[in-house]
């Protein structure tokens, strides 16, 4: 079951916002709106924050049709499409829609009634609305598990396939999907088989990860084996905690993995009984020095390569292909580019020597 003229391995697009999904388009970063819709300044201040970040999609919660006029003026005042959370009302996707929305999201976990969810097709053919399909581990029924015989990742995967049936017999395709637990285990198990058998987009995530670095690690564990599979066309980091940290760290994992570099990639050793200079007030002067840069407004190349090194063992060899890079010396510092030395000297003098020498990529 795929879209009809579509190869298993060549994956389908939509498009939101004029930003495409899927197709070979860039893994798309989104978050989650963690402001309440009905406090519209603080929606809009969190907006800007996550724009600013390189957010690309976001999601809101929208649980009353009360909020309808909060969701009109979010969705057209801000450069951000929106896409609308929806869950147990089908009559809220349509007024969803009516309010602007380019994409909505439903649970088939809670959602009931077939001649709802038509619909909700029938509306979203006819305003070019994308529609996720957003199983969550979480909402998953009992008979759905029972049926499963108690694989919750097969049952993440019915609960998918049990809303996708009716839309693709409806002839609709501008469809996203997404199977997500708070179990790294399941989320890999459920995306790899709805992988192999759709070629719909798809949108990763490890739901309920935690926060700090306990959620970070888990997402990064398990988005980070999804895309290094090839599975994703759209992610989202779920993180307890500012909205903003979302969208770094989906950067992060993507830049580690070399799908897509934003921003300067900062390298540094993790220091040693070798190490000529306190490595983490290096990393703190460079990283003060990357911040006074973005502050008078000015742009570095994405994905400039910036290292860091403790001595001379991890300087210019092993951070080879760093575009500038400083390591500790026994008398001072040098500074490199490319695995060549262009720069030495003492301490004193280090920072602006080292401004002076990442300036030159502006």
């Amino acid at each position: 079951m795929q879209p009809e003229g579509m190869s298993m391995g060549m994956r389908g697009s939509v498009t939101i916002g004029g930003l495409q999904f899927g197709g070979g388009a860039p893994v798309r970063v989104e978050s989650m709106l963690k402001s309440r819709l009905d406090d519209t300044e603080s929606c809009f201040a969190e907006l800007e924050g996550l724009s600013a970040s390189g957010c690309e999609l976001v999601r809101v919660a929208f649980p009353s049709a009360d909020l309808s006029e909060r969701l009109k003026v979010l969705v057209s005042g801000t450069k951000i499409p929106i896409m609308a959370d929806i869950h147990f009302n089908h009559t809220l996707a349509l007024t969803a829609i009516e309010c602007g929305c380019e994409s909505i999201r439903i649970n088939p976990g809670n959602m009931s009634g077939r001649q709802g969810l038509l619909s909700v097709i029938e509306s979203a053919k006819t305003n070019g609305v994308v529609i996720r399909i957003g199983a969550n581990g979480g909402s998953l029924s009992g008979k759905q598990i029972d049926a499963c015989g108690g694989d919750r990742a097969a049952a993440l995967v019915l609960a998918v396939e049990e809303q996708l049936t009716p839309l693709m017999e409806s002839g609709f395709d501008d469809i996203i999907i997404s199977a997500k637990s708070t179990s790294v285990e399941e989320t890999l198990l459920a995306n790899t088989i709805l992988s192999g058998r759709y070629a719909y987009p798809m949108h990763i995530g490890v739901t309920e990860a935690g926060s700090g670095l306990d959620g970070t690690a888990k997402s990064a564990v398990g988005l980070g084996i999804l895309l290094a599979q090839g599975i994703g066309d759209t992610m989202r980091v779920s993180l307890t905690g500012d909205s903003r940290t979302e969208v770094e760290v989906a950067y992060m994992i993507q830049s580690a993995l070399g799908l897509r570099k934003r921003r300067v990639n900062l390298i540094s050793c993790p220091g040693c009984g070798r190490r000529r200079v306190d490595v983490v007030s290096l990393v703190e002067m460079t990283t003060e020095i990357l911040a006074e840069i973005e502050a008078r407004g000015e742009k570095l190349p994405e994905g400039l390569d910036v290292a860091v090194m403790g001595c001379e063992v991890n300087g210019p060899k092993e951070a080879a292909a760093a575009d500038i890079g400083v390591a500790g010396t026994q008398g001072g510092y040098v500074l490199f580019s490319r695995g060549n030395v262009i720069a030495t000297g003492e301490m004193n003098d280090l920072k602006a020597a080292l401004a002076s020498c990442i300036e030159e990529f502006i």
